[in-house]
């Protein structure tokens, strides 16, 4: 999914939205910060659908490990790195 759509769609939060409207757009903005910052890819305009299960219950969030998903998916990124025809790392650049 692009991430234009989501910023087009869902960046204000309309005035007196209720519950439903305001958990929607913070699975949104959490969506977008996985995948964009933490387990981003090399274009940093897409969104993965893979991240859907996680935002879907936003109270089960913080059971997560998400630091260590971060890390590891740093060391998958270096990892193919190695290969000689990638020309650029995707990932969380910020950790290192």
């Amino acid at each position: 999914m692009k991430c234009t759509w989501f910023q087009e769609t869902f960046s204000e939060l309309p005035q007196g939205a209720d519950n439903g409207t305001v958990s929607r757009y913070a699975r949104v903005y959490i969506m977008m910060l996985l995948s964009t910052q933490l387990f981003g890819d090399k274009s940093g305009t897409c969104l993965h659908v893979r991240w859907l299960p996680y935002v879907a219950r936003l109270e089960d969030m913080g059971q997560y490990s998400w630091g260590s998903a971060a890390l590891s998916w740093l060391y998958r990124c270096m990892r193919c790195l190695v290969n000689r025809n990638v020309v650029k790392l995707a990932g969380t650049l910020q950790l290192l």
